[in-house]
């Protein structure tokens, strides 16, 4: 440990003062969806984030208990936002008891933020294998190679489990899809998109679906 490491942090004097640039009604989209899809360009383009499709993305089991993780976002469309994942993970038993779903992006060097509330439920097979495909040849065997959040004995348990899945399949080889493992489709039942604004006085317009379709917009409190 050196004499920096040493110091303490003064948690209560760390903060960062936001740009005055706002977000008003009428610069929102139709939908939450056309929105998103602005705000995302804008973060992917110009925002200097390492993976702006991370999110953060929390459920609850039947209990309640909540988890939250990083996952990255594979597709969007007006039918919801798309994950891929070990369907005996964690995340994937909570959403097999409780689909209801948040999905958080923090894209904290353009001071935004969108967060979704739905209900998640499984893509289809043949769109599982379809994206399956698109994933590098490491990532396929990593799929099957990791029984997610499991406990393992030690990371050369891992990296063997990987090792013979990679002589198994070789690079040339076609690596089956795991049964265990697919994507999960949330379909938005509210979109809030956060400004960070001066003095804490932040932007959040949420849409918010209706009951026979379309969206309204509400204004919240920062």
């Amino acid at each position: 440990m050196t004499d920096r490491d040493a110091v303490p942090l003064d948690l209560a004097s760390m903060r960062k003062q936001y740009r005055t640039e706002g977000l008003s009604e009428t610069d929102l989209a139709a939908t939450p969806v056309e929105q998103f899809a602005r705000w995302f360009a804008q973060a992917a383009r110009e925002g200097g984030l390492f993976e702006p499709n991370a999110m953060i993305v929390s459920t609850a089991d039947a209990a309640g208990r909540p988890s939250s993780r990083t996952v990255l976002l594979k597709h969007f469309d007006d039918s919801g936002f798309v994950f891929y994942t070990n369907y005996e993970s964690r995340k994937g038993r909570d959403l097999a008891e409780n689909p209801h779903v948040s999905l958080l992006f923090p894209w904290h060097p353009v001071a935004r933020q969108v967060i979704v509330t739905g209900t998640a439920t499984r893509t289809g097979r043949d769109e599982t294998a379809a994206y399956f495909r698109t994933r590098p040849h490491g990532s396929q065997l990593g799929a099957w190679a990791s029984g997610q959040s499991t406990v393992i004995a030690s990371r050369e348990e891992l990296d063997s489990a990987y090792a013979g899945l990679a002589a198994r399949y070789p690079e040339q080889e076609r690596v089956p899809v795991p049964p265990h493992w697919g994507g999960f489709r949330v379909a938005p039942e509210t979109v809030e998109f956060w400004q960070g604004r001066e003095n804490r006085l932040h932007d959040r317009l949420r849409y918010v679906a209706a009951p026979g379709g379309g969206w309204r917009v509400e204004r919240l409190a920062p």
